[in-house]
C-alpha cells in the first residue's frame, strides 16, 4: 500500500528544489448532479489552453468518469496503484493541450471505502511525482465522506459548486459546516451552476450565506455564475467539454472567465499545518526563502 512505502528522501529533496509550487483546487459540492466534474474539466482545459501545466485527479474513487467524459481510455487507474501494481506516475494519461489525468476506478466498491490512512498515502504520493505542475484540480465524489473531506482539507482552495435546488444548498451547507467546524477550513469559493441569470446566481449565493453567516465562522466568496446552457449537454454527448466544443457559448465564456480568475489565486508560501498535496514543495520553497547568503 502507498502509506507503507518509503521514498528516497535525498533524491526527492534535490528534485523538488527544481520544481515550481503547485496550486491545488478541490472542486466539490456535497450533492451529486450539480456539475462538479464539468466545472473541473472545463477549468482544467481552459487553463491548459492558456499554456498552464494542469493535472486533474479524479477523486470520485468508486464512480470515476473524468476519462470517459474526455473520450479517453485508461489502461490502469488508482486501484492498481493502491494494490501496489504500479506507481502513481504510471497511470497518468494525457488529454488535449497536454492536460494530464489521474484516472480512478469505476464500479469498484472497495475504492469508495478507503481508510483515512489510504487517503493520506495517496495525497503524500503526489509529492513524489516528477511532473512540474502549475495546477492540480481535484474532482471529488458527492457527499461528505471521509474521502471528500480529506481531499478538500488537503487543497489550498475549496471550490463548492451549487445549483438552485434546496437539496444542493442543504448539502453544500453541511459540507462547509463540517470542514469549518471540525477541520478549520475557513475560506470557500462558491460557483453557482446552471443558473438562468446572474441575478439568480446571486440569489442562490445569498441563500447559502444567510445560513452560514448565522451559524458558522466561514468566509464565502461567489467566484462564478455559470448559466444553464444546453451546449453543455450536447458537448457531454460528444465526449467533449463545452469550452472546446462550443467555445463561444454562454457556459464556455463563464467557465473561461472562472479559469482566468482562478489562475490569479495566490499560492501560500507556507504549509497550513495539516496534510496537504505537494506539502514537501512548500517546505522546500520556505527553507530556500529563509536562507541568508553568507557575507564577509
Amino acid at each position: 500500500m502507498i502509506e507503507s512505502r518509503m521514498y528516497d528522501q535525498a533524491s526527492g529533496l534535490r528534485r523538488m528544489t527544481q520544481l515550481t509550487s503547485t496550486k491545488v483546487i478541490t472542486v466539490t459540492g456535497g450533492k451529486g448532479g450539480v456539475g462538479k466534474t464539468n466545472v473541473t474539466l472545463n477549468m482544467a482545459m481552459s487553463m491548459a489552453r492558456q499554456g498552464k501545466r494542469v493535472m486533474v485527479l479524479d477523486a470520485d474513487l468508486g464512480l470515476a468518469n473524468v476519462d470517459v467524459m474526455l473520450g479517453l481510455r485508461a489502461g490502469r487507474n488508482l486501484s492498481h496503484v493502491l494494490a501496489g501494481i504500479c506507481e502513481l506516475e504510471d497511470i497518468i494519461i494525457e488529454g488535449p493541450y497536454g492536460l494530464k489525468i489521474i484516472p480512478a476506478a469505476s464500479g469498484t466498491q472497495n475504492m469508495a471505502e478507503l481508510t483515512p490512512a489510504q487517503h493520506a498515502g495517496l495525497i503524500r504520493a503526489f509529492g513524489n511525482l516528477q511532473d512540474d505542475l502549475d495546477f492540480l484540480l481535484v474532482d471529488t465524489a458527492a457527499g461528505i465522506s471521509d474521502m471528500v473531506l480529506s481531499f478538500a482539507r488537503a487543497a489550498q482552495d475549496v471550490l463548492v459548486v451549487v445549483c438552485d435546488e434546496p437539496t444542493s444548498i442543504t448539502d453544500a451547507y453541511a459540507l462547509i459546516k463540517i470542514l469549518s467546524r471540525e477541520y478549520d477550513v475557513q475560506r470557500f469559493k462558491i460557483v453557482a451552476n446552471m443558473v438562468r441569470s446572474y441575478r439568480e446566481g446571486r440569489d442562490l449565493f445569498t441563500k447559502l450565506t444567510r445560513v452560514t453567516e448565522r451559524f458558522l465562522d466561514a468566509n464565502l466568496e461567489l467566484v462564478a455564475c455559470i448559466p444553464l446552457d444546453d451546449n453543455v449537454r450536447q458537448a457531454v454527448k460528444r465526449q467533449k467539454i463545452v469550452v472546446e466544443a462550443f467555445p463561444r457559448s454562454p457556459a464556455a465564456l463563464a467557465l473561461n472567465s472562472l479559469s482566468t480568475k482562478a489562475m490569479t489565486w495566490p499560492i501560500p508560501h507556507n504549509p497550513g499545518g495539516h496534510l496537504e498535496f505537494f506539502v514537501e514543495r512548500l517546505l522546500i520553497k520556505r527553507s530556500q526563502a529563509m536562507e541568508v547568503p553568507y557575507s564577509e
